[in-house]
């Protein structure tokens, strides 16, 4: 059984060999059938991965400890669902999981696209050649299947050392695969498009076909990046829950780069516009998912998400540059193809507006990535390694956010080809009343901050100009049809999915811009406290009752019961706690939050002091909560965005 996992492996490699071979002899000599086995291959390398990876995670439900990965990264304490989770917990697992989901996109699109697309064969290519590479990886620089080796056989450890005590935390059973299915899954939009370039292709079915599964894929990566973020905020214990951290933002330039493509995407569907611009967006989508993964992996960026310093970073280099300097090449040589049907015609257009957005997307790339490899490139350059720290992103981020919040309301107001002055203040005139609105309130409350009367007006004027379309489509059904306005909201998101299911996710975008607002108020105490003392935090006090301890088989702990006032009224407990893991002798802490609707209370207890004081950390933070409630909204849009449009039949 041991060595199973690893012919599987070999087996996939093989069989992803004989797949790419297959499918561009076929595709070259027309021959069908030849085209055909390169598809059923691709069936048989996920078969053949699915078995590897179910192997694995079998070691790691029985505590088999002869697996040199399972030794290091689960032990007997931990319960089955995080010695499941210990899959993805290092380099080798998560790789093989990374193998494993690509394997079972390629089935996917063959199984549903291979009749629809003619592209299918040089899609499999890519497909095959990205899912080699990194089953070169696994099978040769990083085997999950390496085996406890001693003179004469292999061997067993008693016990293992455990999973990182930092992901055994619940969300961590989910947040990275949810992350790695966004990852993985940009390789199809990229295969897809390099297919089309290569023959040519002329229907419009594969760019379709493309733009549903960049969204699909956006879609997860959004949703790993928000399930990262609540896991920094609730498990790190610091109070935040983004800090421009490298593999935090290894994770987000994709996403808004696919954010890019999405939008002008439409240009080339409604008018046969950016072809060259999208191609060169979705392959730069594919080439930042493939780099990110690198920086997580190779060592070269400092981070608690990183895993340890190695040398597979140069397998990933050179991956990359073949793949940018053949992509280039090919892009270069179908300009002809990919020239676009109808110029800009106006500054003042919808068109313009998408066009201004994707390049605020991109400058937001550039300064993202330029600011996470600083420190390397200033390493390089004088031997001395500088970072570039909070601060300096937000600075550069926060107008580039306000900018993209504003063209989100301004853009979908605007009209195809051209506007006039008459239509302009038509659109405008009741957004604008309702920031301005906004504004003027907050100035009277006391609000004096540039940065949040702006954010929070803009935030105002984007609501009203999509409650605004809402209502515009919702009424004129509602007339025509005699229906409630309730339902008729309904018909009209049903009738276009894609633009309202759209206007969902600017909505959602909205709320998470409200969140971050509220950052600007936060509030916090720092200090040591005596058993019964009571300390405040914004309208709250806090009474320091009990520390207790306690332990369970896989680790100690010590914690603070505090009770909280809101004035002369207690309103509840927390109960913060500082964790000792019993394997790797690491400690954590482990915050309590009371949430609430506009804002939450966060208490950490780092411990005890020598003269035996509670050492604790309290936080406010206002709003942060419409972050999550604004990021729900954002999902539940975009899998609105993917359901077909309702058919009227005349």
């Amino acid at each position: 059984m041991e060595n199973t996992g690893y012919l599987c492996l070999l087996l996939s490699l093989c069989l992803c060999a004989y797949a790419a071979a297959a499918s561009a002899a076929g595709a070259v000599k027309r021959n069908r059938l030849l085209a055909l086995s390169g598809e059923r291959a691709v069936y048989a390398v996920c078969f053949s991965i699915s078995i590897a990876s179910a192997i694995l995670v079998h070691a790691f439900l029985t505590d088999d400890y002869r697996y040199a990965y399972v030794a290091s990264n689960s032990n007997r304490a931990m319960n089955a669902s995080y010695k499941f989770a210990a899959w993805w917990g290092g380099q080798e697992g998560s790789l093989l999981l990374w193998s494993w989901l690509l394997s079972c996109y390629a089935a996917i699109l063959v199984l549903r696209s291979r009749r629809k697309l003619a592209s299918m064969p040089y899609t499999i290519v890519v497909l095959a050649a990205t899912q080699a590479f990194f089953l070169i990886l696994n099978t040769f620089v990083a085997n999950p299947f390496r085996m406890l080796a001693v003179l004469g056989g292999v061997t067993a450890v008693p016990d293992g050392a455990g999973l990182n005590p930092l992901l055994q935390y619940p969300l961590m059973r989910i947040h990275p695969p949810v992350l790695y299915l966004g990852y993985v899954g940009m390789v199809v939009p990229f295969a897809l498009s390099i297919g089309a370039l290569v023959t040519r292709e002329k229907s419009a079915a594969w760019l379709c076909t493309a733009r549903r599964w960049t969204l699909v894929t956006w879609l997860l990566q959004g949703a790993g990046i928000v399930l990262g973020a609540r896991w920094a905020y609730a498990a790190l214990g610091w109070g935040g829950y983004w800090s421009w951290d490298a593999v935090e933002n290894a994770s987000f330039l994709p996403w808004l780069s696919s954010t890019a493509y999405l939008h002008s995407v439409m240009m080339q569907e409604k008018k046969g516009m950016l072809r060259v611009w999208n191609i060169v967006l979705v392959s730069s989508s594919f080439f930042l998912c493939i780099f990110g993964t690198m920086m997580t992996r190779s060592g070269m960026v400092d981070s608690v998400h990183a895993f340890a310093k190695s040398s597979i970073g140069r397998y990933f280099v050179a991956f990359l540059v073949v793949a940018i300097a053949g992509t280039a090449c090919l892009i270069l040589s179908r300009l002809d193809y990919l020239k676009s049907d109808a110029p800009m015609e106006n500054v003042v257009s919808r068109e313009s507006g998408f066009m201004l957005n994707n390049l605020l997307l991109l400058a937001s790339c550039v300064a993202i990535l330029w600011g996470t490899l600083f420190p390397v490139i200033s390493e390089f350059v004088s031997g001395e390694k500088v970072s570039l720290e909070k601060p300096w992103f937000n600075r550069i981020m926060t107008p580039a956010g306000l900018a993209l919040l504003l063209l989100m309301g301004v853009a979908p107001l605007l009209p195809w080809r051209r506007a006039s002055w008459n239509s302009l203040r038509r659109s405008f005139r009741i957004p604008a009343a309702g920031g301005c609105l906004v504004a003027a309130l907050l100035a009277t409350c006391g609000v004096r901050e540039v940065a949040p009367l702006v954010s929070f007006s803009l935030c105002a004027f984007v609501t009203v100009s999509i409650v605004t379309e809402f209502a515009k489509g919702a009424w004129a059904i509602a007339r025509k049809e005699a229906i409630a306005l309730p339902r008729a909201v309904l018909e009209l998101t049903h009738r276009n999915t894609p633009r309202y299911g759209g206007y969902l996710v600017h909505l959602g975008i909205v709320l998470i811009f409200v969140g971050l607002t509220g950052a600007a108020f936060n509030r916090e105490h720092k200090g040591e406290i005596r058993i019964g003392d009571r300390f405040g935090v914004g309208p709250y006090s806090l009474d320091i009752r009990e520390i207790s301890a306690g332990e369970d088989d896989n680790r100690l702990w010590q914690q603070a019961r505090i009770e909280v006032y809101d004035g002369a009224r207690s309103i509840g407990s927390l109960t913060p706690r500082r964790e000792v893991y019993k394997a790797s002798r690491q400690q954590v802490g482990r915050v309590d939050i009371r949430h609430g609707l506009n804002d939450d209370l966060y208490v950490n207890f780092a411990g005890m002091s020598a003269d035996n004081t509670a050492v604790v950390e309290a936080y406010l933070f206002p709003l942060v909560n419409w972050l999550w409630i604004g990021a729900a909204v954002l999902l539940a849009g975009t899998c609105i965005a993917l359901i077909k449009p309702k058919t009227l039949v005349a």
